[in-house]
Protein backbone atom coordinates (compact mmCIF):
# COMPACT_ATOMS: atom_id res chain seq x y z
CA UNK A 1 0.00 0.00 0.00
CA UNK A 2 1.04 3.45 -1.10
CA UNK A 3 2.21 5.95 1.81
CA UNK A 4 0.30 9.17 2.00
CA UNK A 5 0.11 12.32 4.20
CA UNK A 6 -3.48 11.11 5.58
CA UNK A 7 -1.15 8.03 7.04
CA UNK A 8 1.58 10.13 8.02
CA UNK A 9 -1.32 12.10 10.64
CA UNK A 10 -2.49 8.80 11.50
CA UNK A 11 0.82 7.81 12.75
CA UNK A 12 1.60 10.88 14.10
CA UNK A 13 -1.67 10.92 16.43
CA UNK A 14 -1.04 7.43 17.17
CA UNK A 15 2.60 8.05 18.84
CA UNK A 16 0.98 11.21 20.92
CA UNK A 17 -1.86 10.01 22.15
CA UNK A 18 -2.30 9.92 25.37
CA UNK A 19 -6.29 10.06 26.40
CA UNK A 20 -7.28 7.03 27.61
CA UNK A 21 -10.88 5.92 25.57
CA UNK A 22 -13.62 3.18 25.94
CA UNK A 23 -13.86 1.33 23.25
CA UNK A 24 -17.42 1.83 21.22
CA UNK A 25 -19.00 -1.01 19.95
CA UNK A 26 -19.83 0.04 16.64
CA UNK A 27 -20.60 -1.70 13.33
CA UNK A 28 -19.80 -1.00 9.38
CA UNK A 29 -22.09 -2.26 7.40
CA UNK A 30 -21.55 -2.62 3.57
CA UNK A 31 -24.46 -0.85 1.29
CA UNK A 32 -24.28 -3.84 -1.18
CA UNK A 33 -24.16 -1.64 -3.75
CA UNK A 34 -21.10 0.11 -5.91
CA UNK A 35 -19.95 2.15 -2.53
CA UNK A 36 -21.03 3.13 0.89
CA UNK A 37 -21.40 1.80 3.96
CA UNK A 38 -23.22 2.32 7.28
CA UNK A 39 -21.26 2.89 10.73
CA UNK A 40 -23.84 2.94 13.67
CA UNK A 41 -23.52 2.28 17.29
CA UNK A 42 -20.42 5.17 17.20
CA UNK A 43 -21.26 8.75 19.28
CA UNK A 44 -18.14 11.02 18.20
CA UNK A 45 -18.79 13.68 20.36
CA UNK A 46 -16.83 11.10 22.65
CA UNK A 47 -13.13 9.97 22.58
CA UNK A 48 -11.90 7.80 19.90
CA UNK A 49 -9.74 5.42 20.75
CA UNK A 50 -6.79 4.93 17.90
CA UNK A 51 -8.16 1.42 17.38
CA UNK A 52 -11.38 2.66 16.06
CA UNK A 53 -10.44 5.52 14.16
CA UNK A 54 -8.11 3.11 11.84
CA UNK A 55 -11.40 0.69 11.51
CA UNK A 56 -13.20 4.11 10.27
CA UNK A 57 -10.10 5.30 8.02
CA UNK A 58 -9.74 1.52 6.56
CA UNK A 59 -13.82 1.55 6.09
CA UNK A 60 -13.47 5.21 3.97
CA UNK A 61 -10.97 3.53 1.72
CA UNK A 62 -12.96 0.54 0.98
CA UNK A 63 -16.49 1.89 0.64
CA UNK A 64 -15.31 5.37 -0.37
CA UNK A 65 -18.39 6.44 1.27
CA UNK A 66 -19.12 5.95 4.82
CA UNK A 67 -22.39 7.41 7.00
CA UNK A 68 -21.96 8.03 10.19
CA UNK A 69 -25.78 7.78 11.69
CA UNK A 70 -27.28 9.90 14.53
CA UNK A 71 -24.38 12.30 15.11
CA UNK A 72 -25.38 15.10 17.54
CA UNK A 73 -22.30 16.86 17.44
CA UNK A 74 -21.27 20.41 17.71
CA UNK A 75 -18.80 22.19 14.73
CA UNK A 76 -15.78 22.04 16.68
CA UNK A 77 -16.41 18.48 17.44
CA UNK A 78 -16.63 18.21 13.31
CA UNK A 79 -13.27 19.98 12.93
CA UNK A 80 -11.46 18.31 15.39
CA UNK A 81 -12.87 14.55 13.91
CA UNK A 82 -12.08 16.15 10.60
CA UNK A 83 -8.79 17.29 10.68
CA UNK A 84 -7.77 13.56 12.38
CA UNK A 85 -7.64 12.62 8.84
CA UNK A 86 -5.36 15.63 7.92
CA UNK A 87 -5.03 19.37 7.39
CA UNK A 88 -8.61 21.29 6.26
CA UNK A 89 -9.25 23.24 3.44
CA UNK A 90 -10.70 26.68 3.43
CA UNK A 91 -13.59 27.28 0.57
CA UNK A 92 -12.70 30.39 -1.16
CA UNK A 93 -16.21 31.73 -0.68
CA UNK A 94 -15.61 32.95 2.69
CA UNK A 95 -19.24 34.51 2.41
CA UNK A 96 -20.53 31.33 3.61
CA UNK A 97 -18.58 30.54 6.54
CA UNK A 98 -19.94 29.17 9.96
CA UNK A 99 -19.67 32.44 12.30
CA UNK A 100 -16.19 31.65 14.41
CA UNK A 101 -15.49 28.67 12.28
CA UNK A 102 -14.24 28.93 9.33
CA UNK A 103 -13.33 25.66 8.68
CA UNK A 104 -16.97 24.73 8.17
CA UNK A 105 -18.55 25.77 4.64
CA UNK A 106 -22.44 26.23 5.28
CA UNK A 107 -24.44 24.60 2.57
CA UNK A 108 -28.17 25.57 2.55
CA UNK A 109 -30.41 27.04 0.43
CA UNK A 110 -32.24 29.35 3.42
CA UNK A 111 -32.52 33.03 2.64
CA UNK A 112 -32.85 35.40 5.82
CA UNK A 113 -33.45 39.10 5.95
CA UNK A 114 -33.08 38.81 2.38
CA UNK A 115 -29.44 37.57 2.33
CA UNK A 116 -28.07 33.53 1.85
CA UNK A 117 -26.95 31.93 4.80
CA UNK A 118 -25.40 29.49 2.93
CA UNK A 119 -23.81 27.95 -0.56
CA UNK A 120 -27.44 27.12 -1.73
CA UNK A 121 -26.18 25.60 -5.41
CA UNK A 122 -24.05 23.71 -4.24
CA UNK A 123 -23.39 20.22 -6.00
CA UNK A 124 -25.46 21.10 -9.08
CA UNK A 125 -22.71 19.44 -11.39
CA UNK A 126 -21.04 16.28 -10.63
CA UNK A 127 -17.34 17.22 -9.65
CA UNK A 128 -14.71 16.04 -7.03
CA UNK A 129 -14.37 18.80 -4.27
CA UNK A 130 -11.40 21.27 -5.22
CA UNK A 131 -10.26 19.43 -7.88
CA UNK A 132 -8.77 22.53 -9.33
CA UNK A 133 -6.76 22.96 -6.28
CA UNK A 134 -2.75 22.06 -6.85
CA UNK A 135 -3.78 19.65 -3.78
CA UNK A 136 -7.24 18.99 -4.04
CA UNK A 137 -9.21 17.18 -1.35
CA UNK A 138 -9.00 13.74 0.50
CA UNK A 139 -12.38 13.74 1.41
CA UNK A 140 -15.38 15.87 2.69
CA UNK A 141 -17.55 15.46 5.71
CA UNK A 142 -21.13 16.53 5.52
CA UNK A 143 -23.28 17.14 8.66
CA UNK A 144 -27.37 17.21 8.73
CA UNK A 145 -28.31 20.51 10.55
CA UNK A 146 -31.36 20.75 8.92
CA UNK A 147 -33.33 18.26 6.15
CA UNK A 148 -35.94 19.04 4.19
CA UNK A 149 -39.13 16.81 4.17
CA UNK A 150 -38.67 16.46 0.53
CA UNK A 151 -35.85 15.90 -1.77
CA UNK A 152 -32.32 17.35 -0.51
CA UNK A 153 -30.59 13.84 -1.87
CA UNK A 154 -26.65 13.64 -3.00
CA UNK A 155 -25.52 10.83 -5.69
CA UNK A 156 -21.81 9.96 -5.70
CA UNK A 157 -20.67 8.12 -8.46
CA UNK A 158 -17.56 5.29 -8.07
CA UNK A 159 -14.69 6.82 -9.94
CA UNK A 160 -12.62 3.80 -10.09
CA UNK A 161 -15.69 1.49 -11.89
CA UNK A 162 -15.78 4.19 -14.04
CA UNK A 163 -12.21 3.22 -15.14
CA UNK A 164 -12.34 -0.54 -14.81
CA UNK A 165 -15.15 -0.11 -17.08
CA UNK A 166 -13.84 2.28 -19.47
CA UNK A 167 -14.07 0.95 -23.24
CA UNK A 168 -10.09 0.11 -23.93
CA UNK A 169 -10.08 2.65 -27.19
CA UNK A 170 -10.97 5.72 -24.52
CA UNK A 171 -8.81 4.30 -22.49
CA UNK A 172 -5.80 4.85 -25.15
CA UNK A 173 -7.01 7.82 -25.46
CA UNK A 174 -6.77 9.30 -22.03
CA UNK A 175 -4.09 7.25 -20.34
CA UNK A 176 -1.19 9.65 -19.40
CA UNK A 177 -2.76 13.01 -20.54
CA UNK A 178 -3.80 15.84 -18.55
CA UNK A 179 -6.80 18.00 -18.23
CA UNK A 180 -6.93 21.74 -16.90
CA UNK A 181 -9.40 22.13 -13.94
CA UNK A 182 -10.90 25.81 -12.72
CA UNK A 183 -13.44 26.83 -10.31
CA UNK A 184 -14.89 29.31 -12.54
CA UNK A 185 -15.93 26.84 -15.50
CA UNK A 186 -19.10 27.53 -14.69
CA UNK A 187 -19.69 30.03 -12.45
CA UNK A 188 -20.80 33.17 -14.14
CA UNK A 189 -23.28 30.46 -15.34
CA UNK A 190 -24.48 30.11 -12.01
CA UNK A 191 -24.51 33.58 -10.80
CA UNK A 192 -27.58 34.34 -13.95
CA UNK A 193 -30.10 31.99 -12.12
CA UNK A 194 -28.81 31.97 -8.16
CA UNK A 195 -28.58 33.91 -5.60
CA UNK A 196 -25.72 32.14 -3.77
CA UNK A 197 -23.00 33.30 -6.19
CA UNK A 198 -21.43 36.40 -4.90
CA UNK A 199 -19.18 38.56 -6.89
CA UNK A 200 -15.70 37.17 -6.59
CA UNK A 201 -12.40 39.80 -5.17
CA UNK A 202 -9.40 39.68 -7.25
CA UNK A 203 -7.88 37.92 -3.99
CA UNK A 204 -10.85 35.22 -4.62
CA UNK A 205 -9.94 35.06 -7.95
CA UNK A 206 -6.27 34.45 -7.36
CA UNK A 207 -6.84 31.53 -5.02
CA UNK A 208 -8.81 29.39 -7.60
CA UNK A 209 -6.54 29.75 -10.67
CA UNK A 210 -6.82 27.30 -13.81
CA UNK A 211 -4.54 23.64 -12.47
CA UNK A 212 -3.71 20.24 -14.95
CA UNK A 213 -4.25 17.56 -13.33
CA UNK A 214 -3.81 13.92 -14.90
CA UNK A 215 -6.67 12.53 -16.30
CA UNK A 216 -6.48 9.10 -14.75
CA UNK A 217 -5.57 9.56 -11.09
CA UNK A 218 -3.91 7.27 -8.42
CA UNK A 219 -5.24 6.68 -5.02
CA UNK A 220 -2.00 7.65 -3.13
CA UNK A 221 -3.32 4.68 -0.57
CA UNK A 222 -4.92 2.02 -2.18
CA UNK A 223 -2.86 2.13 -5.44
CA UNK A 224 -5.82 2.09 -7.56
CA UNK A 225 -6.27 4.19 -10.60
CA UNK A 226 -9.87 5.93 -11.55
CA UNK A 227 -10.93 8.65 -13.63
CA UNK A 228 -10.43 12.07 -12.34
CA UNK A 229 -12.87 14.66 -14.57
CA UNK A 230 -15.95 16.53 -13.80
CA UNK A 231 -18.22 18.67 -15.74
CA UNK A 232 -18.13 21.05 -12.98
CA UNK A 233 -14.85 21.64 -13.01
CA UNK A 234 -12.38 20.46 -15.82
CA UNK A 235 -12.53 22.43 -19.24
CA UNK A 236 -10.15 20.86 -22.01
CA UNK A 237 -7.82 18.10 -22.51
CA UNK A 238 -4.36 19.65 -22.39
CA UNK A 239 -2.39 19.57 -26.07
CA UNK A 240 -5.63 18.43 -27.78
CA UNK A 241 -7.53 20.69 -30.18
CA UNK A 242 -11.28 21.93 -28.83
CA UNK A 243 -13.41 20.00 -30.81
CA UNK A 244 -11.89 16.40 -29.75
CA UNK A 245 -11.28 17.35 -26.11
CA UNK A 246 -14.45 18.56 -25.90
CA UNK A 247 -15.91 15.16 -27.33
CA UNK A 248 -13.64 12.88 -25.36
CA UNK A 249 -15.15 14.68 -21.86
CA UNK A 250 -18.50 14.19 -22.69
CA UNK A 251 -17.82 10.65 -23.23
CA UNK A 252 -16.34 10.47 -20.18
CA UNK A 253 -18.68 12.28 -18.63
CA UNK A 254 -21.58 10.08 -19.67
CA UNK A 255 -19.47 6.88 -18.76
CA UNK A 256 -19.36 8.28 -15.60
CA UNK A 257 -22.35 8.48 -13.96
CA UNK A 258 -24.12 5.08 -15.39
CA UNK A 259 -26.61 4.00 -12.91
CA UNK A 260 -24.29 1.01 -11.77
CA UNK A 261 -21.67 3.45 -10.62
CA UNK A 262 -23.90 4.96 -8.51
CA UNK A 263 -25.01 5.61 -4.84
CA UNK A 264 -28.19 8.03 -3.85
CA UNK A 265 -28.12 8.60 -0.18
CA UNK A 266 -31.45 9.51 1.43
CA UNK A 267 -30.75 12.00 4.33
CA UNK A 268 -31.88 10.79 7.91
CA UNK A 269 -31.86 13.52 10.70
CA UNK A 270 -27.93 13.88 11.89
CA UNK A 271 -26.11 12.36 9.71
CA UNK A 272 -22.93 13.05 9.40
CA UNK A 273 -21.16 11.75 5.15
CA UNK A 274 -17.61 11.36 4.92
CA UNK A 275 -16.67 10.86 0.95
CA UNK A 276 -13.17 10.02 -0.56
CA UNK A 277 -12.99 12.79 -3.38
CA UNK A 278 -10.12 10.60 -4.77
CA UNK A 279 -12.11 7.65 -5.74
CA UNK A 280 -15.71 9.44 -6.31
CA UNK A 281 -17.75 12.60 -7.64
CA UNK A 282 -21.03 13.74 -6.19
CA UNK A 283 -23.92 15.69 -7.22
CA UNK A 284 -26.98 17.48 -5.08
CA UNK A 285 -30.13 16.12 -6.79
CA UNK A 286 -32.14 19.20 -5.56
CA UNK A 287 -34.22 20.48 -2.89
CA UNK A 288 -37.55 22.28 -3.43
CA UNK A 289 -37.64 25.91 -2.99
CA UNK A 290 -39.87 26.22 -0.26
CA UNK A 291 -38.17 23.31 1.93
CA UNK A 292 -35.34 24.58 4.29
CA UNK A 293 -32.04 22.22 3.65
CA UNK A 294 -29.14 23.36 5.99
CA UNK A 295 -25.35 21.00 6.39
CA UNK A 296 -21.73 22.45 7.56
CA UNK A 297 -19.31 20.80 5.55
CA UNK A 298 -15.37 20.19 6.52
CA UNK A 299 -12.70 19.31 4.05
CA UNK A 300 -10.11 17.44 4.03
CA UNK A 301 -6.75 18.22 2.45
CA UNK A 302 -5.56 15.73 0.15
CA UNK A 303 -1.66 14.90 -2.29
CA UNK A 304 -0.77 16.51 -5.47
CA UNK A 305 -2.73 14.07 -8.06
CA UNK A 306 -0.79 11.59 -9.91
Amino acid sequence: MLATTSQLTIASHDAISTQATTAQPFKIRPFGGPLGAEISGLDLSKPLRDADFKRIHQAHLDHHVVVFRNQRITPLQQIDFSRRFGPLQIHVLHQFQLPQYPEILVVSNIIENGKPIGLGDAGHFWHSDLSYKERPSLGSLLHAQELPAEGGDTLFANMHLAWDTLPQALRNAVEGKQAEHSYLTKYAEQQKRSPWRPDLTQAQIDQVKPVTQPIVRTHPETGRKALFVSEHFTTRIVGMPEDESRLLLAQLFEHSIQPEHIYRHRWQPHDLVFWDNRSLMHLAAGTPADERRKMYRTTVEGDTPF
